[in-house]
């Protein structure tokens, strides 16, 4: 076993058993949340972690949302979720609160990682190739909205873009918006 590689572990959940393994990327760690078997062209989701939408069930974004979703849609048809651990766009969860303060004074998500500093999207994807390489996966159908995700799986062909379209609320109808007008958001 490789030292930037864990072993599998099962992971019993209320959306269904999946298996569970970890990927180290310098001093991030990131998960691979999958069913036995993946079928030949699994549902494979890169999930940007988000944990005050994942964990906390923040109303300002859609991510959580949008783990369920995935997570839902894979136990039921088979397939694979990245949990890409870079939270807020890879700013970090102390630089994303600090947006989230300038997003309350009337800054999109995209004005606020601007005024801190970054870029509006500080994501990188290697480690993905990389966890599709250690699963063997060359084709599969690509559960996002984001055409940066769909542009940065290489070493694998995309056969179907699945869609996650979740119900805005009035708390996350403007990051929506600025997410399709902005970074341009399949929505």
């Amino acid at each position: 076993m490789s030292q930037d590689i864990s072993n599998v572990a099962n992971l019993p959940t209320k959306y269904g058993d999946f298996k569970i393994q970890a990927f180290k990327e310098g001093n991030k760690e990131h998960l691979a949340i999958f069913t036995d078997p993946i079928p030949e062209i699994p549902i494979v989701r890169v999930h940007s972690e988000c944990l005050t939408g994942d964990t906390l069930g923040s109303l300002k974004c859609d991510c959580g949302e949008q783990l369920e979703f995935a997570l839902k849609l894979i136990a039921k048809e088979g397939g694979l979720l990245v949990y890409h651990r870079q939270e807020g766009r890879n700013i970090g969860l102390f630089n994303k609160v600090n947006a989230y303060a300038l997003q309350d004074k009337g800054f999109d998500t995209i004005e606020a990682n601007h005024q801190l500093g970054f870029k509006s999207d500080e994501r990188t994807y290697d480690i993905v190739k990389k966890i599709l390489n250690h699963f063997g996966i060359k084709k599969l159908k690509l559960l996002t909205n984001n055409p940066k995700k769909i542009d940065a799986i290489e070493g694998a062909e995309i056969v179907e873009r699945i869609p996650i379209i979740i119900e805005p609320n009035s708390q996350n109808i403007n990051y929506l918006k600025t997410k399709k007008e902005k970074m341009g958001h399949l929505l």
